[in-house]
C-alpha cells in the first residue's frame, strides 16, 4: 500500500495528475481529506470533484464535519451537497483500529456515507502518531513538524469547538510515545516541533513529559525544539516554566484572548484573569522565549475606539512579542454557532470566511465592512514599525538569544500577512498562486491578465520583504552591540508592583477591569487571612 501526503499549504494539489498516476498503478485508490476546517469545507469539496469523476472513493474528517453533527441536530445543507456527490464523512478521531473498515470498505468499492466515532473516543497510550516526509516539513515557513500529547479541554468558552470534538475529558499519551516521537522525527532530521495540545499545561502528565524531554536533551544532546500552547495560569504551577525552558521550549502560543474581563465573562473564558497577566508574562520573559498571544475582537460590546485602545494598552503594559489576532466566530462546532442556528440569527454562508480573519456576523456596533476594516486596523497598529522595533528593545534589554527567530516572526506576520493578506498561522513568506485553481463556479483570469500581474506583484513583495529584514538586521546588530542595551526599560517589562492597580489602563481603564482588581484584592485578602489563621493554630 502506497500513501502519499500533501499539504496544499505549500504544495499544488493536482488531481489530473494524481488519477492518472492511480491508474496506471491499478486503479484502486482512497482519497482523504484530513483535519478539514470550516473555512476549508468548499476548497476540499471542490478538489474531491475530479477524483468522484474518475470513479475513485472520496472520505473527509476533521473539525467541521464533526463539530457540525457533535452540535446540530440535524447535518448542514453544506455537507448534505456533498454528501449527495458521493463524498463519505468520518466523524471523530481515527485511531485505535477506527480507521480500518473505511480501508476494507474502500478496497472493496463499498464506502458507507458516515463512519461515526463521535461517541467513542480512543484511548492514545500506544498508538502511533503520523511522521511527515522532511520533504514536506521543509516545504513549510519554517519547518516545523507537530504532535500532540493530549487532546480535550476542561474548560467551556463558548467560542471553542474543541471541547465539542475531541471532548471535556483529558485523554494522554505516554511518555514513551513522547520518546519514540523525538526519535522517530529525528532520524529524518526534524528537530523542530509544534505540541498541538490546546493547552498543555493542564496536561496532568505535564511533568514527566518535561522530565523525558530534559534527559533527551541534557544526557542524550537531542537539540529540539518545542512551541507550546498554554493558558493564562500556567505560570503558577511550580516549576513548570522553568521545566519547559529546559526541556526546549522556545515559542510560546497564550490564550490571552482578551484584556476586558467583561469580554472574557460573555464568553466563557472565566478562568482568564487579567490580574494575572503582567505577573505571566514576566515569568516566561525571565527565559529566552517569545511569545505569541491568541487575541479576540468583535466581541458585541466591543466599538472601533474600545479595540484600538485596548491595543494601545497591550502594546505598552504586556510584554507579548507575537499578536495573532482573530474575529469572534461562531465556528461549526462551537455553542456560539449551535446558539445562532437555533435562534435563526443570520451567519454568513459562506464558509471560506470562516478562517476567524473575516467578519461573518452583524455587530451591533460594527456595521457592514466595518468589523473587517477594524481587524486590519488592529493588526497594522501592533505591527507598526514603531512598536516592532519596541519589541526588539525588550528582547536585548532581557538578554534574549532569540533575535533572529523574533526578526521572522514580525516579518511573517507584521509584513507578509498584510502584503498577501493571510493572516496568522495560514501564510508564509510568499504566496503560491495558479490561473486554474480557482473556486467552483469562478471564471478563470485571462492568461494575459493573472500572470504579468503575478509575476510583478511577487516581484514587488519580494522586494518588500527583502528590504524589511535588512532594515531589521542592521536595526539588530546596532541594537544588540550596544553596551547599555540592558538599561532599556518600559512599563511592559517593568517588574509588577502593588501601585500598578492604581495607575495601568489594563486595571483602570474599563469597568471590568476595575472589578478584577477588587476581586484580585478581596481573594488575596482572604488568603492573608487563612494563612494568619494557620499560623496562630500553629
Amino acid at each position: 500500500m502506497i500513501i502519499q501526503a500533501i499539504d496544499e499549504g505549500n504544495s499544488r494539489i493536482r488531481p489530473d495528475q494524481l488519477i492518472a498516476g492511480i491508474q496506471r498503478r491499478g486503479g484502486k485508490a482512497l482519497i482523504c481529506f484530513t483535519g478539514v476546517q470550516s473555512n476549508q469545507f468548499p476548497r476540499a469539496v471542490d478538489l474531491a470533484r475530479p477524483f468522484l469523476l474518475a470513479g475513485l472513493p472520496v472520505c473527509i474528517g476533521g473539525f467541521h464535519i464533526t463539530g457540525c453533527m457533535a452540535m446540530l441536530p440535524q447535518m448542514p445543507a453544506d455537507m448534505r451537497e456533498a454528501a449527495d456527490l458521493g463524498i463519505s464523512f468520518f466523524l471523530g478521531e481515527a485511531e485505535g483500529g477506527r480507521f480500518d473498515p473505511v480501508l476494507r470498505d474502500a478496497y472493496a468499492g463499498k464506502l458507507k456515507p458516515i463512519y461515526d466515532h463521535l461517541k467513542d473516543l480512543p484511548s492514545l497510550p500506544g498508538e502511533p502518531v503520523p511522521v511527515v516526509d522532511r520533504a514536506q516539513v521543509e516545504k513549510s515557513t519554517l519547518g516545523y513538524g507537530s504532535f500532540d500529547l493530549g487532546r480535550g479541554c476542561p474548560f467551556e468558552c463558548s467560542f471553542c469547538c474543541i471541547i465539542n470534538v475531541q471532548g471535556r475529558g483529558s485523554r494522554f499519551r505516554s511518555t514513551e510515545d513522547l520518546e519514540n516521537i523525538i526519535r522517530d522525527h529525528a532520524r529524518i532530521g526534524v528537530t523542530k516541533f509544534f505540541v498541538t495540545d490546546d493547552n498543555f499545561a493542564r496536561n496532568r502528565n505535564w511533568e514527566a513529559f518535561l522530565n523525558t524531554l530534559i534527559r533527551m536533551r541534557e544526557d542524550e544532546g537531542h537539540t529540539f525544539t518545542l512551541i507550546i500552547q498554554v493558558d493564562t495560569l500556567c505560570h503558577k504551577i511550580p516549576n513548570f516554566i522553568e521545566k519547559c525552558v529546559r526541556a526546549g521550549v522556545d515559542q510560546v502560543f497564550i490564550g490571552l484572548e482578551n484584556i476586558n474581563p467583561d469580554n472574557l465573562a460573555g464568553s466563557k473564558k472565566r478562568q482568564n484573569k487579567i490580574t494575572d497577566y503582567r505577573e505571566m508574562f514576566l515569568a516566561w520573559k525571565k527565559h529566552p522565549v517569545i511569545l505569541t498571544a491568541g487575541y479576540i475582537i468583535g466581541f458585541p460590546n466591543d466599538t472601533r475606539a474600545s479595540v484600538l485602545h485596548d491595543i494601545d494598552v497591550l502594546k505598552r503594559e504586556l510584554a507579548v512579542d507575537i499578536l495573532s489576532l482573530s474575529i469572534l466566530t461562531p465556528l461549526p462546532g462551537s455553542e456560539d454557532h449551535r446558539d445562532a442556528v437555533a435562534a435563526g440569527t443570520w451567519i454568513h454562508p459562506d464558509l471560506n470566511r470562516y478562517d476567524l480573519t473575516h467578519n461573518v456576523i452583524r455587530h451591533p456596533n460594527l456595521p457592514g465592512e466595518e468589523l473587517d476594516k477594524l481587524y486590519l486596523d488592529a493588526w497594522a497598529s501592533f505591527y507598526s514599525p514603531d512598536h516592532c522595533r519596541t519589541i526588539l528593545r525588550r528582547a536585548a534589554a532581557l538578554g534574549s538569544n532569540k533575535k533572529i527567530a523574533t526578526m521572522n516572526r514580525l516579518i511573517i506576520y507584521g509584513t507578509a500577512s498584510r502584503l498577501h493578506n493571510v493572516f496568522s498561522l495560514d501564510g508564509g513568506f510568499l504566496r503560491l498562486k495558479y490561473r486554474k485553481d480557482r473556486r467552483q463556479g469562478l471564471p478563470l483570469e485571462n492568461p494575459l491578465v493573472f500572470y504579468p500581474k503575478y509575476y510583478l506583484e511577487t516581484l514587488r513583495n519580494l522586494a518588500i520583504l527583502t528590504a524589511t529584514r535588512w532594515r531589521y538586521l542592521r536595526f539588530i546588530r546596532k541594537l544588540w552591540s550596544d553596551p547599555n542595551r540592558f538599561a532599556y526599560s518600559d512599563q511592559a517589562i517593568a517588574s509588577v508592583e502593588k501601585a500598578e492597580f492604581e495607575t495601568l489602563e489594563l486595571y483602570t481603564a474599563t469597568r471590568g477591569g476595575r472589578q478584577a482588581v477588587a476581586t484580585h484584592r478581596k481573594m488575596e485578602g482572604i488568603k492573608q487571612r487563612a494563612r494568619g489563621t494557620k499560623v496562630a493554630k500553629a
